[in-house]
């Protein structure tokens, strides 16, 4: 009697077990490793800012989104943006919404003020229409604070709560896409050697991100501009064969980087509690170039979509039929990444699989911190 006592208690325990299991699922309804994420950048991250905006930096319409399952969001891909993918990573059971659409308690979970276009200097983009450069978005943040504090009541609360969420700062590539590399509408190629361009650019971008701190930002991710030069768009414009990287625009980025990646020192000693990382999107990508067939891509030069020459000329046209293998393509448009593509940087961010993913940590453990 007592050892089938026992074992319908084992039983019980088992069918216990089970049920939380199955309620809990694959672990999606546990709370996230951090209360909230705040997206800044340009339109590898924007998911919708643009769409009511008078601008030509906008993609709510078919084929953009094919893969996503909310259809055309504003996303520049074929499905899902890096920010998805580190949002799910994170353990967020639904994606950041953008700033146009956020409100209420939403915004206590985070929320997305990225811009197609947009850029650390004002002017960046402005041939496009209507963008909300990095400026305008840290204004954007700020009234999202405003309201934070209205709900949680009081500032002290609302910083304590801003100093564990994560923010990922995205910006920089439009200042070379759409400025220095566009003599014909910006002079700034004329003003600054390439060096004095990205000495600009970190000067203007490390005041706007004290500006960030100065409103409750504590961990903060900084990405890394990409390799533009080996765009579809950078390839069909200026390079000989439509595959070898065009290196002067490469090295300008690089030059950048460099110095992006020593700002992160900087703000790290200058300011207190300050976790600032570093994400090397341009070695990511790099890694993606050089050993393209490991990670299951076979075309590199051309986007899955477009016009012209590498299908870089112009972006998608709406309701243009693009490539049916494209996971297997590592750009889905003149400018911007796959979402296959996305998913690995999205992954290798989140957590480096090289030593120089991430400076001097990467954003699993910054979660942690």
């Amino acid at each position: 009697m007592e050892g089938e006592m026992s074992s319908r208690g084992w039983v019980l325990g088992l069918v216990s077990v089970l049920l939380l299991v199955t309620l809990n699922g694959d672990g999606a309804s546990a709370d996230p490793q951090v209360p909230c994420y705040y997206i800044f950048g340009d339109s590898l991250v924007d998911n919708g800012n643009n769409n009511g905006l008078n601008s030509l930096a906008r993609s709510n319409y078919l084929p953009y989104g094919i893969d996503f399952a909310a259809g055309p969001t504003g996303r520049f891909s074929n499905g899902k943006t890096t920010v998805d993918v580190i949002a799910e990573l994170l353990g967020f059971d639904d994606y950041i919404p953008p700033y146009t659409v956020a409100s209420g308690d939403a915004i206590l979970k985070g929320v997305n003020y990225a811009s197609a276009a947009a850029g650390i200097r004002a002017e960046t983009g402005q041939q496009l229409g209507a963008r909300i450069a990095f400026e305008g978005q840290l204004q954007n943040y700020q009234s999202t604070v405003s309201q934070l504090v209205n709900i949680l009541g009081n500032e002290d609360t609302a910083a304590n709560y801003l100093s564990k969420c994560i923010y990922s700062v995205g910006m920089g590539s439009n200042d070379y896409l759409n400025n220095y590399f566009m003599p014909q509408y910006y002079s700034s190629s004329n003003q600054f050697t390439p060096d004095q361009y990205a000495d600009e650019l970190i000067q203007e971008y490390s005041q706007q991100l004290r500006t960030l701190y100065n409103y409750g930002a504590r961990k903060v991710v900084l990405i890394g501009v990409g390799q533009i030069g080996c765009s579809p768009n950078a390839l069909a414009q200026s390079s000989a064969d439509g595959t070898t990287c065009v290196d002067r625009i490469n090295v300008a980025c690089q030059i950048y980087n460099n110095k992006l990646k020593s700002l992160v020192d900087q703000l790290n000693t200058n300011l207190s509690d300050a976790r600032f990382i570093y994400v090397d999107a341009y070695g990511i990508f790099q890694d993606l170039m050089t050993r393209p067939a490991s990670f299951g891509f076979s075309v590199t030069n051309a986007g899955c979509c477009g016009v012209g020459r590498n299908n870089g000329q112009i972006t998608c046209l709406p309701f243009q039929t693009p490539c049916q293998n494209r996971n297997e393509y590592l750009f889905w448009d003149a400018y911007h990444p796959s979402e296959a593509a996305n998913i690995i940087v999205g992954r290798r961010s989140y957590s480096a699989e090289a030593p120089t993913d991430a400076y001097p940590i990467d954003i699993r453990r910054l979660a942690q911190l």
